[in-house]
């Protein structure tokens, strides 16, 4: 099978590189930007057509929240635009279309585990696009999974796991808040599970919603006082509220979702978070 990973030098995209040994069943065309724009319908048709291409896992995306907000446009173009051309391209070979969302496109309000079927409500430009993304993709797709996942890390890039990291090595306090609780994702565990879904598919699907994060409900200041004990960093930890870190845009205060779907209709586990964290950070 042939597999397109666009935005594979991203977090999930290089924990998908990072598998590719395991799955030599699966050819995998790893592309980001310059290899692939996705925002370009005629080039991305013709690359989907040209290498074959049976199953795209779309990984790219803005995801600069705080910047999304002042960069509409081109976080319009990349997650929603770019999404319907994969869709569009998948749809002409009838290929696959995995497609990443996430938990902003939902108000952040709630006091129960959101499932697929709740009413989406997204507060940021960020989270906007992200639903015009999956629209397009049920508008224009043919056979598609969309998998909203939240609060990603991995041991590639930027991430909340690697700044806290370095700064409890830095300094002797930090504050970080403790009115925002979600489940933290380790983008490994979201890699394998889409590539043992795969061959689980059924052919005469048409697009599906599915909620995938690691078990588990933790704070920020849970998630954070965890990396500092598994690391034994002496830094002391305070607790605050949202209101002191202000940002260009608003945080949900609950990201917690609720996966019973994904794990029933494709029989996967799903490890714990804490479990996942200490993975991850034994390879920084």
């Amino acid at each position: 099978m042939n597999i397109l990973v666009t935005g594979s030098n991203g977090q999930l995209g290089s924990e998908l590189r990072e598998l590719e040994k395991q799955y030599k069943q699966y050819k995998f065309f790893f592309t980001d930007f310059h290899e692939l724009d996705i925002t370009n319908a005629e080039k991305t048709m013709q690359f989907v057509k040209s290498n074959k291409i049976e199953t795209v896992v779309n990984c790219a995306g803005f995801t600069a929240v705080d910047a999304a907000e002042a960069q509409k446009s081109e976080a319009a173009l990349i997650n929603a635009t770019g999404a319907k051309n994969l869709a569009q391209a998948c749809a002409k070979v009838n290929a696959l279309l995995i497609h990443i969302s996430t938990d902003y496109v939902f108000e952040g309000r709630s006091f129960k585990p959101y499932t697929e079927n709740d009413t989406a409500g997204p507060k940021t430009t960020y989270g906007k696009t992200k639903l015009d993304g999956e629209i397009e993709v049920i508008f224009n797709a043919k056979r598609a999974l969309i998998f909203r996942t939240s609060w990603l890390y991995s041991s590639y890039g930027r991430n909340f796991i690697k700044t806290i990291v370095e700064k409890a090595k830095a300094e002797k306090e930090l504050k970080v808040v403790y009115d925002q609780v979600g489940n933290p994702t380790y983008a490994g565990d979201l890699a394998k599970a889409i590539l043992d879904i795969i061959p689980k598919v059924p052919q005469k699907i048409r697009t599906e919603i599915y909620n995938y994060s690691n078990e588990g409900v933790a704070s920020w200041y849970d998630l954070a006082h965890a990396i500092i004990r598994i690391k034994n960093i002496d830094c002391q930890l305070k607790p605050v509220l949202s209101k002191e870190f202000p940002s260009e845009a608003i945080r949900p205060h609950y990201s917690v979702l609720n996966k019973a779907r994904v794990k029933n209709e494709f029989g996967i586990s799903i490890p714990h978070w804490r479990d996942s964290l200490e993975k991850c950070l034994e390879k920084l």
